[in-house]
């Protein structure tokens, strides 16, 4: 079974470079890192740049003009354009532990996807990492962890053990660290492209999973991930997302209309490789 890492970004290149590093240096590592990029700028891909030089692994830079935000139109591109079996998603302000793709291998199981958590950084540490721009080592006993520092804690084959039962009625997916069968993403038609601004998509997309019959395994002491201080940022389309991802479920087809396949076929829309 191949693999895909997925990497989500937008004019953080300071984040993207320690997300980055660590992606190329896992103990499993993937065979392909594919960045959807929503629109950032010039330094990103330079950054982008910098970093294929140097990596082990292929990476595709895949980019659409910035619009505003429209994360789920570009993880449906990446996975478009991606080869490999499995897909493990993820966004660019975080940093993988060394065992990231390996833990999310190890539990992958037919019938089911990953949803992961995650420990949340300070903003010291968060823009001393930054400053420095080199692979971290980040672990339980870091000092500036600014919360949910237990996520940090590494105990796989406990993991797997859990995985089935722990939060299991808690929230259906977590965009930033998730993973699933390719296959089983192209029979939902992919995120809906519905969902622009803030929020919505990744609740939806995992609540169309569980409807067509995927069970939910909750990474807990695997699949670890830290995640950079950033401001929060005006959530756009906050409420007219919150009230479409509302609707009846008879109003929400498991397939959703708008979704990955306009990136297949003779009259495709094209995708940006940088």
């Amino acid at each position: 079974m191949t693999c895909t890492l997925i990497i989500s970004t937008y004019n953080r290149p300071d984040a993207l470079r320690l997300c980055l590093l660590s992606a190329i240096s896992q103990s499993c590592p993937p065979a392909e890192i594919i960045i959807g990029d929503d629109g950032s700028k010039q330094k990103t891909e330079e950054l982008i740049a910098e970093i294929k030089a140097i990596s082990p692994v292929p990476i595709v830079h895949v980019w659409q003009e910035d619009k505003g935000f429209r994360l789920a139109k570009m993880r449906n591109k990446c996975v478009a354009v991606s080869n490999g079996d499995y897909i493990i998603e993820c966004d660019g302000d975080i940093i993988l532990h060394q065992h990231f793709v390996r833990d999310h291998m190890m539990i992958a199981t037919p019938g089911h996807y990953l949803k992961g958590g995650r420990t949340n950084l300070g903003k010291t540490l968060s823009a001393k990492l930054c400053a420095a721009g080199k692979k971290a080592s980040i672990c339980f006993f870091t000092h500036g962890i600014e919360a949910k520092r237990e996520n940090s804690i590494h105990l796989p084959y406990i993991a797997r053990l859990i995985a089935p039962y722990y939060r299991k009625n808690k929230e259906s997916a977590l965009g930033c660290n998730m993973s699933f069968f390719k296959n089983d993403f192209l029979a939902l038609n992919g995120y809906d492209e519905y969902y622009e601004g803030w929020g919505g998509e990744d609740g939806d997309f995992g609540r169309r999973m569980q409807r067509h019959g995927l069970k939910k395994l909750h990474l807990k002491f695997a699949g670890i991930v830290y995640h950079l201080w950033h401001e929060d940022k005006f959530m756009y389309n906050k409420d007219r997302n919150c009230q479409y991802s509302r609707r009846p479920d008879d109003q929400q087809p498991i397939r959703c209309i708008d979704g990955v396949d306009k990136y297949f076929g003779p009259n495709a829309e094209p995708i940006i490789i940088r």
